[in-house]
């Protein structure tokens, strides 16, 4: 008879970061550490899975808010907007570290949103009495979440967005590359990942690219992580022809983190897009100057005006709450029922059987992959056309498609997957 698992101190987490520290320094000079095959030990991870944890809509309301203008700067405001609200929870918690994706591994859930947000109407295009109307009457919006792990070497998810009654849909691959510099994680996209598209079906189908920029994971000797952000990133819509440069500004060594940021909107040629700095943009060209906080408040001011109008303020908001399938409707392979014994254990306090479960997972999908390399047997997502096709922009398949409608619907029914990669 085998005796219970036995419940253990929790390490605090400046011990957790010198164990995590001692293990990343095998990996100085490593390309990518992102895809090298190493396993953490239960007591440093956060017990949620990636694909629960890693999405980019902390605040659902500003993505549902995209396309209401009808001006075009404004449009490309509100998709600014949404942006800097994509990351909330790494400014208003903490770093962590979730359980590695295995392949086939997929996530869904829901957000149901009031249809408006306080700093709507200072865009140019809204109409600020219809707007408040839609506060008045308390209207809600539902955006549905779809994502798969795609492929599991290179690790690439694939995810969509979308908000059927916005007519405002979101789709890209998630990929990382990190390397340890010693000091600091330099994390930046992967080769897959060409950013997140946002497409506006109301507004004769403008699609943006926003690309990501490289971020820092520092703190790893003070023993308390932060993220910072010193890299140029970019928004474009060849459609309506503008684009806009975002600057991360890098930080003094005296004094208070500012996590300011400048940038610039402005008219350009898709055919030959080659300004990459805001310095370069010419002046004729600038439709909007943005200024201001990254963890606060963020201003645009319109050319030709000395306005600093107000975009969003982060201050007062943190990620909202996902509504997620009942548990009995959940499938084997979806995140939060494939890792619940290994986060039951790690939330017990029993880490050296949430290893052991951990290990099992992982020693079970390389068998699997064992098995098809042998077979010369290629993996296909279920849900997504091609494990890192097309270029930039998974495709949903026919089944894919069913979800989405299923979760619009709260109909959660699924069956389960016939081939599972772990």
């Amino acid at each position: 008879m085998s005796s219970a698992p036995v419940v253990e101190k929790t390490p605090d987490d400046s011990s957790k970061l010198k164990t995590f520290l001692s293990i990343l320094r095998k990996f100085v000079g490593v390309t990518d550490i992102a895809s090298v095959r190493f396993s953490l030990p239960a007591q440093l991870l956060e017990p949620r899975p990636n694909l629960e944890y890693w999405n980019y809509l902390d605040r659902p309301e500003t993505f549902a808010s995209i396309g209401k203008s009808d001006d075009e700067l404004g449009r490309m405001l509100e998709v600014l907007r949404f942006w800097f609200t994509k990351d909330l929870k790494y400014i208003k918690g903490k770093p962590c570290k979730p359980y590695n994706s295995t392949l086939g591994e997929f996530f869904r859930c829901s957000w149901e949103v009031p249809d408006f947000i306080p700093e709507e109407s200072n865009l140019p295009g809204v109409d600020a009495e219809k707007e408040n109307t839609a506060k008045d009457e308390n209207e809600k919006v539902k955006i549905s979440y779809l994502t798969e792990q795609t492929s599991h070497h290179p690790p690439v998810s694939a995810f969509y967005i979308d908000c059927a009654e916005r007519g405002v849909s979101a789709r890209g691959f998630d990929q990382l590359s990190a390397k340890f510099t010693g000091t600091s994680i330099r994390v930046s996209p992967g080769q897959h990942n060409l950013g997140i598209f946002v497409n506006i079906e109301k507004r004769d189908n403008e699609e943006y690219q926003l690309t990501h920029p490289h971020a820092h994971l520092g703190g790893l000797l003070r023993g308390a992580l932060s993220v910072t952000v010193t890299d140029t990133c970019y928004m474009t819509c060849p459609k309506t022809r503008m684009k806009a440069i975002l600057q991360y500004m890098e930080e003094g060594w005296i004094g208070r983190t500012q996590n300011r940021l400048e940038g610039v909107i402005f008219r350009y040629d898709p055919d030959n897009d080659t300004t990459t700095k805001t310095k370069d943009v010419r002046e004729s060209d600038i439709l909007a100057r943005i200024s201001g906080s990254w963890h606060g408040k963020i201003y645009y001011t319109p050319a030709g005006s000395k306005e600093a109008i107000l975009l969003i303020d982060i201050t007062p908001l943190f990620p909202a709450e996902k509504e997620i399938p009942p548990s009995e409707t959940q499938l084997s392979n979806e995140s939060l029922k494939f890792w619940s014994e290994v986060t039951n254990a790690i939330t017990g306090k029993q880490y050296t059987e949430a290893t052991k479960l951990k290990q099992d997972i992982e020693e079970r999908q390389r068998q699997r992959a064992a098995e098809r390399k042998e077979q010369e047997i290629e993996w296909k997502p279920r849900f997504f056309t091609g494990a890192v096709t097309p270029l930039g922009k998974p495709e949903l398949t026919e089944e894919g498609q069913k979800v989405l409608e299923g979760i619009r619907a709260g109909n959660y029914t699924l069956e389960e997957s016939s081939v599972q990669g772990a």
